[in-house]
């Protein structure tokens, strides 16, 4: 095989291979999840890091399959390409497009939930303490 064939091939599997692991870094990040729950900065933070992990993901199925689609574009206009050779584009590079663009909205959706610096919140008023009733608080 070509060696620009190779190359696609190994940006999607690192691509794919990136995905898996965003998928199980941002789960972990996600407040309804169990793990990690007695620190919350650090739950976002792990939300945060996945959606990294997407965009990266989302950029090499990107350059991947633009990469394909460009050698395709250019064998299909290509004047020496025999007629019954040439490739046209399919159905798999619009997925791999969909796919890159969906990753990295993930990702950046992921990445937009990314903790403040420093959580402003209301003083917390306290609760009245009761007196004890003499009784004659009642009409």
């Amino acid at each position: 095989l070509p060696g620009s064939l190779q190359a696609t091939r190994a940006l999607m599997v690192a691509a794919i291979l990136l995905g898996l692991v965003a998928v199980f870094v941002a789960v972990t990040g996600m407040k309804c999840m169990k793990c990690m729950e007695d620190d919350q900065v650090k739950k976002m933070r792990m939300a945060v890091f996945g959606g990294v992990i997407f965009i990266t993901a989302g950029l090499a199925a990107l350059v991947a399959t633009s990469w394909y689609g460009n050698r395709v574009a250019r064998a299909f206009y290509d004047p020496f390409t025999p007629v019954n050779t040439r490739f046209e584009f399919g159905s798999a590079l619009f997925i791999g497009w969909a796919a890159a663009s969906l990753a990295i909205l993930g990702g950046a959706f992921l990445c937009c939930s990314c903790p403040r610096r420093e959580t402003s919140y209301p003083p917390s008023r306290g609760y009245p303490k009761n007196a004890p009733s003499t009784g004659k608080d009642y009409v």
